[in-house]
């Protein structure tokens, strides 16, 4: 049976809908479905992912029966039209579109108008009564066609039309008559033979067979990689072709094209959002070149507006739109983004589908949908991307701060960053890898950005509306944006921001607030938001539905403190040596690793007692009634080791040596692979007396908490990088031994705790059933875990990582998501073996993969207890894990 490639939809029927996604892409899916509800859609087809990846697997070559499966179509659409393509006095144009399954805006490429050649514009002309709209379509239509698919830059095109309009003595923003038009329309075609030295194709068939083919390679165009690459949308996909009638909103006053959310996406306010532009095409509205105007009086007034709302200038089309975004936003259950043309005063629907919304517009989406009875509490949790709650922790700036306004445009996306200057996208990526902060300005951004704007901590337009590509890629990277800054002036041969009364370099600092559209001088001060509202509801449902436990790793007070604010469920991973680096410490650190015999070491040991059972004291008391997990020392010795002949002498000189005799002893101390050598329980088994003085500062802060909160302490001390039971047992003897000292010397009974270890090797993982003998809890290390499964160092993997990647020997670095074949298997194996031995063995994760949604839902089917990640990613961790037990659930 011969392979359906070509899906059609138009005149109130389709074939296929928005299940079949996966076939259809989002574009292709939810045209059908506005189809199959009877609402105006223009007649088209869907040429499908599956032909896509044919293509791409035959050498860029289209199914062969696909052209008769496409003529068909097409003989649907002149027929529900009444226009024939490419030839006759009622000429057919169409759009050719992309349309993967995941949306990627900008990032792949379109064609408009196609089917003009030098005969079907005049026949344009005289259907439409307007030559010059047709003169104008054509010269759009050569500009795109040549940029998509002969490969001329679209610059090349934008030089000669300023080069006319120079000539004509008009404004950029002149529009040209007819006669005009046609002398740029021969100008474009001239530039084409002599660039690139073949003619602008009068055929209309294969105009169109080539754009399927050049929208379809567009897969695998740099922004679109790029894109897939930062929001994990696999490569294999393939995107969906659509084509479709074309309908105009450039044909006069009473035509107009505009973009709209049924909810607003920046803070989820329940009422109608967009911008329209009379007299003008689709491309026009998102490129940002026109000011657009409200639809709505309300986001008139609010904006401050003098052009006329669409609600007053075209009220029946405005009402019919109005009610089909009610219609389509109760159909999804979601809010909605759609794109619409008004032809000569009939109301044309052109997309929909989930409109991308900034993390506290989706949170109050979600709740208010819950509470209007729209969607369940489950599947409002499911609607919040996890990582995305990272752009409700950015700071915002502080009410107190004197503003210096320096200029002002339209607040795209929330919330505040400062940053240097930069003009390019690639100047922002190089000031990231140095370490900089950046604004990137830009006079418009366009997909060719998406790099720089991923790098930059803020994006500043001066062209541009609400929908424009800045606004909409900033909303969903959550990077605060301000777009359409008209008073401002961006002269990038000289790289320098001109406003009223200032000029700034390139490398000055700037403030955005993508709040309130402000741009402020200088690095204006921040405070931290406050977690409430609908995220503090939305995060309560989560807890209810989740099983894990979500912990944090912290080392410090002031960790510890910012965790539990952020819903942390006790410290999963306390690594002490992170203790030791700051002020004095280091240097006492330094006299025990320097020291040449017991009591050296025992000497500085007495001096690092007081302040790790002061620091311990404290999280204790900050974790009050909570699992606290503590980690012995576990440092490969040369982090602390002075390296440098400079660092030598300033150490000695703190440490009152001879310079050369701490050389010496520096280099007795090397070690040619540190990380797999001299640390962890290694250490505490060749000097116990570290164990020892450690797990007395543990047992001493244990009992003072426990006296200053009235609450017993909830211990567990993690032993690292064991590989041998034996090595346990040895670990474990000595703290239990200072475990009853403690015990009789405070007069405290008993002191409650549990002793396990860090599952960082493979062969801790196949012997988890004897390790479970001694260990009382496993908690999965899983950056070392990682790296001694792979054979590869993290610190040195970033070298090689990212060309896997790009060569698709690897889809994801596996230091930020786990492994699953691998060194999930060990993990599962571990977690397996260890219960058998110890039915009620407690087993965690500790490392940074604790807060990765993917990773989590690993550890939800290992039926893990808990997780445990950084402080500022417990949030996600906590919605991910409930995320994942509702998924599990519903297996």
């Amino acid at each position: 049976m011969a392979t359906k490639w070509v899906y059609r939809f138009g005149d109130g029927a389709a074939e296929g809908g928005v299940a079949d996604v996966a076939l259809l892409g989002g574009k292709g899916a939810n045209l059908a479905e506005m189809a199959s509800l009877g609402l105006p859609v223009p007649p088209g087809m869907t040429i499908t992912t599956e032909a896509c990846l044919f293509f791409f697997s035959k050498g860029k070559a289209l199914p062969h029966d696909l052209q008769g499966q496409v003529l068909l179509a097409l003989s649907d659409m002149e027929r529900i039209t009444g226009r024939t393509f490419g030839q006759g006095a009622r000429p057919l144009l169409v759009s050719v579109r992309s349309g993967a399954r995941a949306s990627m805006p900008g990032m792949m490429d379109t064609v408009l108008n196609l089917g003009l050649n030098d005969q079907t514009v005049q026949a344009l002309g005289h259907d439409s009564g307007d030559a010059r709209f047709a003169w104008d379509s054509y010269r759009r239509f050569i500009q795109m066609y040549g940029d998509v698919v002969m490969g001329l830059d679209h610059e090349v095109f934008e030089e000669v039309l300023e080069d006319e309009k120079a000539r004509l003595g008009h404004d950029y923003d002149t529009e040209l008559s007819a006669v005009e038009w046609q002398h740029v329309v021969s100008l474009y075609k001239q530039v084409i033979e002599e660039e690139l030295g073949e003619a602008f194709p009068q055929d209309c068939h294969l105009q169109l067979w080539n754009t399927i083919k050049a929208v379809f390679s567009s897969w695998t165009n740099t922004r679109a990689v790029t894109y897939r690459t930062l929001h994990k949308i696999p490569h294999d996909w393939g995107t969906a072709v659509n084509v479709q009638a074309m309908v105009f909103g450039n044909l006069g006053s009473t035509s107009a094209t505009g973009v709209a959310f049924t909810r607003n996406p920046s803070t989820g306010e329940n009422s109608l959002y967009g911008e329209f532009l009379v007299n003008a095409q689709g491309e026009d509205v998102v490129a940002g070149i026109r000011t657009p105007q409200s639809l709505t009086e309300e986001g008139r007034l609010a904006s401050g507006s003098e052009k006329p709302s669409m609600e007053k200038l075209m009220p029946e089309a405005f009402a019919e739109f109005r009610d089909i975004c009610h219609r389509l936003e109760a159909h999804y259950g979601d809010m909605q983004d759609v794109e619409f043309t008004v032809e000569r005063g009939k109301l044309w629907m052109l997309q929909t589908r989930s409109g991308k919304r900034t993390t506290r517009a989706a949170m109050k989406i979600a709740v208010d949908l819950v509470d209007e009875g729209v969607i369940t509490r489950e599947q409002a949790i499911c609607r919040i991307d996890p990582p995305s709650l990272d752009q409700l922790l950015h700071p915002t700036i502080d009410p107190r701060v004197e503003r210096v306004v320096l200029g002002s445009g339209l607040p795209a996306s929330p919330g505040a960053a400062s940053g240097e200057i930069v003009f390019t996208a690639e100047d922002a990526v190089d000031a990231e890898a140095e370490g900089r902060k950046v604004v990137l300005v830009r006079i418009e951004t366009s997909p060719e950005d998406i790099h720089g704007m991923h790098a930059a901590e803020a994006i500043l337009t001066t062209r541009g509306g609400m929908t424009s590509h800045a606004a909409v890629v900033a909303r969903g990277m959550g990077i605060p944006c301000v777009v359409g800054a008209g008073g401002l002036r961006v002269d990038l041969r000289n790289e320098l921001l001109i406003g009223p009364g200032f000029t700034l370099k390139k490398g000055e600092m700037i403030t955005v607030d993508g709040s309130s559209g402000q741009l402020l001088k200088g690095d204006v001060p921040m405070i931290q938001p406050e977690l409430s509202g609908d995220f503090g509801r939305l995060m309560a449902w989560a807890d209810e539905i989740r099983r894990m436990t979500v912990r944090t790793n912290a080392d410090t007070p002031q960790d510890a403190r910012a965790a539990r604010s952020y819903g942390a469920e006790g410290i999963g991973l306390c690594r002490t040596e992170h203790m030791f680096f700051e002020g004095g410490r280091i240097h006492v650190m330094r006299e025990m690793i320097l020291a040449e015999d017991e009591a050296g070491r025992r000497a500085a040991l007495d001096k690092l007692l007081p302040m790790q059972r002061s620091d311990f004291t404290e999280l204790f008391t900050i974790m009050s009634g909570l699992p606290v997990t503590i980690r012995l020392l576990d440092p490969p010795l040369h982090e602390f080791l002075p390296k440098s002949a400079e660092e030598i002498i300033e150490v000695a000189a703190a440490m009152d040596m001879e310079p050369a005799l701490l050389s010496r002893r520096v280099e007795a101390l090397h070690e040619f692979n540190p990380m797999l050598g001299h640390r962890g329980c290694r250490l505490a088994i060749s000097y116990p007396e570290i164990a020892e003085v450690q797990a007395r500062a543990i047992f001493e802060a244990a009992a003072a908490a426990a006296r200053e909160t009235g609450a017993p302490v909830e211990l567990e001390i993690m032993v690292p990088l064991v590989g041998l039971r034996s090595e346990l047992d040895y670990v474990k003897a000595c703290i239990d031994q200072v475990a009853a000292d403690v015990s009789k010397e405070t007069g405290l009974l008993q002191i409650g705790y549990l002793v396990g270890t860090m599952i960082e090797l493979p062969r801790a993982a196949l012997r988890a059933h004897v390790i479970a003998e001694t260990a009382e809890f496993f908690s999965f290390g899983t950056n070392d875990l990682t790296q001694t499964t792979f054979g590869i160092s993290r610190d040195d993997a970033a070298s090689f990582i990212p060309t896997y990647q790009r060569k698709g020997i690897i889809e994801q670095d596996p230091f930020i998501s786990l492994d699953f074949d691998g060194v999930g298997e060990l993990i599962g194996l571990a977690a397996e073996r260890g219960r058998k031995t110890r039915p009620d063995l407690k087993l965690g994760i500790c490392g940074e993969h604790g807060g990765d949604p993917a990773s989590i839902r690993f550890c939800e089917q290992m039926r893990l207890d808990y997780v445990s990640c950084s402080p500022f990613r417990v949030p996600i961790a906590r919605l991910a894990a409930a995320q994942a037990a509702i998924e599990h659930r519903l297996r």
